[in-house]
């Protein structure tokens, strides 16, 4: 049964609705409220978008009157970023709409990550030592008095693990420096300057949360486990949930809701990258958007709750949200967030018959692959190498871990072998 908004909003617009953005249209209808969709100018285009499901399909080319009079005609109540590409127009539009947003007195620390470190630098809050320069002698020089070996070097606002690469040598910054200065960022952006931080060494962590008129809830807190490959750099490995009365929870809670304030994220969703270090929380970075990989109803499953109907409850009914507590889940089953690796050179995606085995496991839940069936894939190095990703989930955390081995032989094996050759 479709609900009425009881907020009085009956449209929202989209920009780029693509990765987990791509089922808020339809939690957003349950509540009786229809979407625009808006095209940013520099998409992600490596996700996939589907028009289906929107009243309208505007195209942004720059001109901010011109897309703000056409969301008006459409009567829109809220503009929400589908995915990072989205995070800086759909802010502009709101502050243009007067609709519920955020903050604009420094809005590009919410994409810029050079400005994400000075915003919380201002705020007092523990950040990463960062440079940012087009000049490789500058970054080397910094690296060799400040920082200290090794640096992570990446693009300045691009998104994943785009050209991330941590250097242990002043040689290997200049190859990461050449290829970032000499490409795009995953949005087809030229790159003009190369961010250097230093090297956060401890565990990493992320936080989901949802936030209304700057009141925060915590959806999900996962921790990341990362493995080397070869011809690569660390990649996700697997992800598992804390508790959220987990004292390390606790803590990182605390700093991500602080690092939410600092950068003015008062309306929406955010996924909040943090490494607990020696020193305490740190932010890896803090994209002002839903966290991607996500399906809403396995997450609702473990969790009681998930990011993609929460935000649509903040719009929709700001009183049963406003309700909610401040840690708004709680961990009802064990999952593992499996990244797929493909170990081969000559790689495809497995057929539907070749995933029996994995469907087979006791844990298993859900799948969802990067690419059709017999897509050739290249050996995975980092996240936009993955071919997928599989959910895996029980009551018995010893199940979830035998059945992670099991998958791992699995691949190692034959699931992506290319039958034909």
């Amino acid at each position: 049964m479709v609900n009425r908004s009881r907020a009085g909003t009956t449209r929202v617009a989209i920009v780029d609705c693509r990765s987990t953005g791509r089922y808020l249209p339809a939690a957003l209808l349950r509540h009786g409220i229809e979407c625009v969709h808006v095209h940013s100018e520099h998409p992600d285009v490596h996700m996939a978008f589907d028009a289906d499901g929107f009243v309208d399909d505007i195209r942004h080319d720059g001109d901010l009157a011109a897309t703000v009079a056409a969301l008006r005609k459409h009567g829109v109540g809220h503009v929400i970023p589908g995915t990072e590409s989205g995070v800086e127009l759909a802010d502009r539009l709101s502050a243009e709409l007067g609709t519920p947003g955020n903050g604009m007195s420094r809005p590009s620390a919410r994409r810029d990550k050079h400005e994400m470190v000075l915003a919380l630098r201002d705020a007092g809050l523990a950040h990463a030592a960062t440079i940012v320069s087009s000049d490789v002698d500058e970054i080397i020089a910094w690296a060799g008095t400040t920082a200290g070996y090794p640096v992570v070097v990446k693009p300045v606002s691009s998104s994943s693990t785009d050209n991330v690469t941590a250097c242990a040598t002043p040689e290997q910054v200049r190859e990461a420096h050449e290829t970032i200065m000499t490409s795009t960022d995953r949005h087809g952006m030229t790159n003009t300057v190369v961010l250097a931080q230093e090297f956060l060494d401890g565990d990493e962590y992320y936080v989901n949360t949802v936030s209304r008129a700057g009141r925060h809830r915590t959806v999900e807190i996962w921790r990341y486990h990362k493995r080397r490959v070869p011809g690569g750099d660390f990649i996700y490995d697997y992800d598992e949930p804390l508790a959220p009365d987990d004292p390390v929870a606790r803590r990182l809670e605390t700093y991500a809701h602080r690092v939410l304030d600092a950068l003015e994220i008062h309306n929406g969703a955010a996924h909040t990258e943090i490494m607990l270090t020696a020193r305490g929380p740190v932010l890896v970075e803090c994209g002002a958007r839903t966290g991607g990989g996500q399906v809403p109803e396995i997450i609702t499953g473990c969790f009681g709750v998930n990011q993609v109907d929460l935000l649509a409850l903040s719009v929709a009914d700001p009183d049963a949200f406003d309700r909610l507590p401040t840690t708004a889940y709680r961990l009802l089953k064990h999952p593992r967030f499996v990244a797929l690796i493909n170990p081969r050179d000559d790689g495809v995606v497995p057929s539907h018959e070749a995933m029996a085995p994995v469907r087979a496991l006791p844990s298993y839940a859900h799948t969802v692959m990067a690419h059709p069936e017999g897509h050739a894939l290249p050996r995975t190095v980092d996240v936009a190498t993955w071919p997928g990703y599989v959910y895996l989930i029980s009551d018995d955390p010893a199940q979830v871990r035998a059945d992670y081995d099991t998958l791992r032989h699995i691949e190692g094996d034959f699931l992506y072998a290319n039958r034909s050759l």
